[in-house]
């Protein structure tokens, strides 16, 4: 039971820290375009609207997807209670791998905001 508490534990860091840095930069960019922290692509880091506005389409994005998936993991790792180690091992692993793709999934939406509300050169459409 111990192993699957800290399964547990460890399959929700994924799905909280999307929770908590998507309200983060829904709230409010890094003050600085930067190439250290924040929502950084090409498109995001032309100037001080794109930024502002991929991060906090991206941390409303965050939010909404990381409350989904914290949802999900729980039910899938309450079926495992009584399981092996491996199989915790092995859905624990493969939750993870899932979680991660479906994060650097969001990426594709928040470009294609920017690409629909800004031109090559960042500028705004009308």
């Amino acid at each position: 039971m111990l192993f699957w508490i800290f399964m547990f534990l460890m399959s929700l860091l994924i799905p909280l820290s999307m929770i908590l840095i998507g309200r983060l930069f829904s709230r409010s960019a890094p003050k600085q375009i930067n190439s250290v922290f924040g929502y950084r692509t090409a498109m995001s880091m032309k100037n001080k609207d794109t930024w502002e506005f991929a991060h906090r389409y991206c941390g409303k994005t965050w939010s909404a997807v990381g409350r989904t998936l914290l949802v999900i993991t729980i039910v899938i790792m309450l079926l495992l209670i009584g399981k092996s180690t491996a199989v915790i091992s092995w859905a624990g692993a493969l939750l993870s791998v899932v979680q991660v793709i479906i994060m650097l999934g969001t990426i594709i939406p928040v470009e294609k905001a920017l690409k629909q509300n800004f031109d090559q050169y960042g500028r705004r459409k009308r």
